[in-house]
């Protein structure tokens, strides 16, 4: 990095498409008219949910502090609320920069956008604490009631106990086989056969 990037910075752009047919053409002009040099905006062609994601890797280890992320949209680049908040937060802590293109007010290098920042992130707090507490409430209601939380138990009658156990003693069908017929996965398969054992 140069004297000059040292004391201003450097613009690093992340761009994202959820599938391979999706085009990346307008997140890549919009950042490079926000002013990131081509070479430096990473790409990844990947759906939000997945948590590898090479280009975001690699882009996270060219920012050094000093630098702003810029993305074109909050979405591009948190897998969920939460992680985009953490991702934040950590860029942040390193002392890089933080900017979305369309979600103007979002610019934690300035004083106004990492308010909205941290106004975005005491949000995303409080509504988890909500969900926590609602989750107890329900729990301490069912109990209450004389239920108990948790999976309910499969007796050795239910049909597709049975039948997993019929097509297991069948040694010409793979367990693939069967849990694509009864529409379980290989963990519930393996559970059904100890029913009862």
């Amino acid at each position: 990095m140069t004297e000059e990037n040292r004391e201003t910075g450097r613009l690093i752009g992340y761009a994202r498409v959820s599938t391979g047919g999706q085009e990346l053409h307008s997140q890549i002009d919009a950042l490079k008219k926000a002013g990131v040099p081509e070479k430096l905006i990473f790409i990844d062609k990947a759906s939000g949910a997945k948590s590898e994601r090479p280009g975001l890797d690699s882009c996270m280890q060219e920012l050094q502090a000093g630098d702003t992320l810029v993305i074109w949209r909050l979405d591009r680049l948190g897998r969920s609320l939460k992680h985009l908040i953490e991702t934040v937060e950590q860029l942040m802590e390193r002392g890089v920069g933080f900017r979305s293109i369309s979600d103007g007010g979002i610019d934690t290098t300035t004083a106004s956008g990492e308010m909205v920042f941290n106004i975005f992130a005491t949000l995303a707090q409080f509504e988890r604490r909500l969900i926590q507490e609602r989750t107890q409430a329900g729990l301490k209601a069912a109990r209450a009631r004389g239920r108990k939380g948790g999976r309910p138990k499969i007796s050795a009658n239910d049909p597709k106990v049975k039948m997993a156990k019929k097509l297991s003693k069948n040694y010409n069908i793979s367990i693939g086989e069967i849990c694509n017929t009864l529409k379980i996965s290989r963990a519930t398969y393996y559970r059904f056969l100890k029913i009862g054992e």
